[in-house]
């Protein structure tokens, strides 16, 4: 399944549990920036770097008027564990429907060992304070993509 998504584009609106069981949505950041990091699962080695990564960095993040949210199909109470284990400031949304994981494009196949399922690409978008999408990052590797993001946020 690929993407239709690209730059410039609006954003898809969503409307998810986030973690401490508040709800969250799009139209709550408008007037900022917003990064979106998709996620394949909480408490995974580079899960919980990227996490950590993104945690570090936000008040740089604040201070260029960008928000962070990170997205996987994760329960809220695993969010919640996740977040108090490692301390996490950044806010985690639950998609166990995987409604938002398909509209953004990362809900795909992966093939791992010759097995193929249905899993969650890491992925990041940047959307603008009009609700746009600024940049995307597929298939992420997590040493220093916190940088990067940081940099793009910076320069909007």
């Amino acid at each position: 399944m690929t993407n239709a998504l690209a730059l410039n584009d609006i954003a898809p609106q969503f409307s998810l549990e986030a973690d401490g069981g508040r709800t969250v949505a799009l139209k709550d950041y408008a007037g900022q920036k917003l990064v979106i990091y998709f996620y394949p699962k909480d408490d995974t080695p580079g899960c919980t770097t990227e996490a950590i990564d993104f945690t570090t960095h936000i008040k740089a993040f604040t201070a260029a008027n960008t928000q962070i949210i990170g997205v996987s199909a994760d329960s809220v109470e695993k969010h919640d564990k996740f977040k108090a284990k490692h301390n996490l400031s950044v806010t985690l949304l639950s998609d166990p429907e995987q409604k938002m994981l398909q509209a953004y494009g990362v809900w795909v196949e992966k093939n791992m060992y010759g097995r193929k399922y249905m899993g969650i690409e890491r992925a990041t978008f940047l959307i603008n304070e009009a609700g746009n999408i600024q940049q995307i990052w597929r298939k992420v590797k997590v040493k220093g993509h916190v940088a990067a993001v940081l940099e793009a946020a910076q320069g909007a």
